[in-house]
């Protein structure tokens, strides 16, 4: 039998959480980089045993770890992240320029085949490619010199690129969110992107259907039908069906559409969950009730999933990469929250149990199945 392990990173650390198939009893193994920000964690498809981390602190700066074990022992192998040539600037809050400025990376996506190459999302909004297991890392600059950079502004939590999924079909295509810039596409390995966020709206831009300025939470997509995405923005749950040419909203009888994190179930490429909090002013769950909302026909008809989560006096929140799912059948899906509690399901979602609690803030989740 094989284990799924769940990689948590949070505001003093990251954790390492396993179980075996029936994902029953778990085992938390941490802190690692005690007192370190865990951005992120997530490990290799191409080497089960190679995981990537990004840890920061405002003393020592970024630092890209590695474990070629499971977790078990880690290596600082690289924190320098230098922009291509001339960082010029890009739009601040009140519109007058501020220079671009590395401050940290959000989010490491590994390739699917090849253990050494490593993509981050960073702040601000910027994305960078090893080929070395991390050691040394270059900018794809086509993404920050695309001809709408300068216009990009930064969400409440920084002009932060938070989310890479690479097209297990098209190896060379893939696709990038931006708070607060919106969602870009690559068709050639990151040396020219395109906007996509037609369709999109958003009611506090000057003009809600602007090219770029939509604070795009995160997206998703399965590998089995990769050219639909979904979508969870500031306001709206939305859906693709060509890769991001065209969206549409898919939030009809949510308590809220406003949420963080969107994620798919492994099995079923039209099941989607999503957990809504009451607003961009209030981040928690209507009525402090945690409810994870699921979707089996792709959006539009939504059921509250409740059984093990706390239906009363739940003030947290859930943030947008802290939630994921195994690729076991049924599928685990996986989150955690602000409070430092990790939720784990074994069965689509229908009943829940706390697999860690008394954590520091979550940050991150990913779920992975090991052999």
């Amino acid at each position: 039998m094989g284990q799924v392990r769940i990689l948590v990173g949070t505001s003093k650390g990251a954790f390492v959480v396993t179980s075996n198939e029936a994902r029953r009893d778990w085992t938390v193994d941490g802190p690692h980089f005690g007192g370190w920000q865990a951005m992120h964690l997530k490990g290799s498809p191409a080497d089960p045993s190679r995981i990537y981390a990004s840890v920061w602190t405002d003393w020592h700066g970024q630092v890209i770890q590695r474990s070629d074990d499971g977790g078990r022992t880690w290596d600082a192998v690289g924190n320098h992240f230098a922009y291509a040539g001339e960082a010029g600037t890009h739009q601040w809050y009140d519109g007058t320029p501020h220079p671009w400025d590395f401050k940290r990376v959000w989010h490491l996506e590994p390739s699917l085949d090849d253990p050494d190459t490593v993509y981050a999302g960073v702040e601000d909004a910027a994305l960078f490619r090893s080929t070395d297991g991390g050691h040394t890392w270059t900018e794809l600059d086509g993404l920050r010199r695309h001809t709408t950079g300068g216009i990009w502004q930064p969400g409440a939590g920084g002009l932060c690129l938070h989310t890479i999924l690479i097209d297990p079909s098209r190896p060379k295509r893939m696709y990038v969110a931006i708070s607060a810039a919106g969602a870009f596409r690559t068709d050639d390995g990151g040396e020219s992107w395109s906007v996509i966020t037609n369709g999109l709206q958003s009611a506090y831009l000057p003009d809600p259907e602007a090219e770029v300025g939509h604070c795009v939470h995160r997206i998703a997509l399965h590998p089995s039908r990769p050219e639909t995405l979904f979508m969870q923005k500031h306001w709206d749950v939305c859906r693709s069906d060509n890769a991001g040419d065209e969206w549409s909203e898919i939030s009809d009888n949510l308590p809220s559409d406003f949420g963080f994190p969107i994620v798919l179930n492994a099995n079923e490429p039209d099941t989607v969950y999503v957990v809504p909090i009451k607003s961009d002013a209030e981040r928690y769950p209507p009525d402090g009730r945690l409810r994870v909302y699921r979707s089996r026909s792709g959006g539009g008809e939504w059921e509250a999933l409740t059984e093990g989560l706390p239906q009363k006096g739940f003030f947290q929140n859930i943030l947008r990469g802290a939630m994921s799912a195994d690729s076991l059948d049924p599928c685990g899906i996986y989150f955690g929250t602000t409070g430092g509690q990790v939720y784990g399901s074994n069965d689509d979602g229908d009943r829940w149990q706390c697999i860690a609690d008394h954590l520091p803030r979550v940050l991150s989740v990913e779920a992975q199945l090991l052999p």
